[in-house]
């Protein structure tokens, strides 16, 4: 059961009772006696109004409470679902590129720097986004380790590089397997985990630099 359910349940359950006691009380003062009870026959009516308006203001604070709760809910899970489609979007689209890329390696075709600038534009954007809900760490030895600008000479095989990187990242099992993760191989969860980090950040550099580089090369010399 979850949060959401049971927070409309608490609040179907108060209005149930509150209804209930207004029965209640309603069916009292109509079976009084108009004329008052005789002397004696019970303790004196409590006649201070102030009680009343006080109970009802505590009711009316519980039900806002619940109310605010329950919107409060709804508002994670539209951002939960919002947040998963963008994963999914930025996860496909990036594979998308990749096969572009690809696709123009295998042909021989000179690069044509304004689409490549482009493609990588893209690739950084959207894996920078998933570094947002991933937060991916580097590894210690790695931090430091900042490549030269690329030569125009490696641009083939820094796009070479960059397609193989995605698909390590996409293949990784730590993204595939997440939710079917037995306790016996959390060790190897992690070690996964760690992969899909490395990758996603060398990502993340090389396409910056693959766009920099190729934004320059689109300029006249």
């Amino acid at each position: 059961m979850n949060y959401r359910l049971v927070k409309i349940r608490k609040l179907a359950a108060f209005l149930i009772g509150g209804i209930f006691l207004l029965c209640l009380t309603s069916g009292a003062l109509a079976q009084g006696n108009p004329t008052g009870p005789p002397l004696g026959a019970g303790p004196p009516p409590n006649n201070n109004p102030n009680i009343g308006d006080r109970q009802r203001q505590i009711d009316e604070s519980r039900l806002r409470s619940a109310e605010v709760d329950a919107g409060a809910e709804e508002r994670n899970q539209k951002l939960l679902q919002a947040a998963v489609v963008n994963m999914k979007e930025d996860f496909k689209r990036i594979q998308v590129l990749r096969n572009d890329i690809a696709r123009n390696l295998v042909a021989r075709t000179p690069l044509e720097y304004k689409l490549v600038a482009e493609q990588t534009t893209e690739i950084n954007k959207r894996a920078s986004r998933l570094n947002v809900y991933m937060r991916a760490r580097a590894v210690a030895d790695e931090k430091q380790n900042n490549s030269p600008e690329l030569k125009s000479e490696e641009m083939i095989g820094a796009l070479v590089r960059l397609c193989k990187l995605i698909d390590s990242f996409t293949e990784n099992p730590a993204l595939k397997n997440a939710a079917t993760i037995d306790s016996k191989e959390i060790g190897k969860a992690k070690e996964d985990k760690a992969n899909a980090d490395r990758d996603l950040l060398a990502i993340i550099k090389l396409s910056a630099s693959l766009q920099k580089k190729s934004a320059n090369l689109r300029l006249p010399q």
